[in-house]
């Protein structure tokens, strides 16, 4: 899948104006994520097409489907060890998961009928 752009101000006429939804790039097989990396592991990945030293598996990560999101979120780049930002390619599968496993950041009685169901995932 090609990465494709567009510009925002193109584009933000037709997101949804309520709801639940994702808007990502995404085709069958694959969805596009943003992460921010310090430069020692971005640089790496973006050079070589894979993560190598001082990636880790086990280490909690947030990840975007809006590139704009991702750069908010990192300080447009600038906060400390999220200089890097690189567009990732999921398998469709793994997006589907991780997103099955996914817990709301803050507790939602519309979600979990009480606060301790809620911090039970978390932990």
């Amino acid at each position: 899948m090609e990465l494709l752009t567009e510009l925002y101000i193109n584009k933000a006429s037709s997101y949804p104006n309520s709801g639940q939804h994702i808007l990502a790039q995404f085709d069958s097989d694959c969805v596009v994520v943003y992460q921010a990396f310090c430069p020692e592991i971005g640089h790496f990945a973006a050079r070589n097409g894979y993560f190598g030293d001082g990636f880790k598996f086990s280490r909690m990560s947030w990840i975007k489907p809006s590139f704009l999101w991702m750069m908010h979120r990192s300080g447009w780049g600038t906060k400390d060890r999220q200089e890097v930002v690189l567009a990732i390619w999921l398998k469709r599968s793994a997006f589907d998961e991780i997103l099955a496993n996914a817990v709301p950041s803050n507790y939602t009685s519309t979600i979990y009928p009480t606060e301790a169901e809620w911090r039970s995932p978390l932990a």
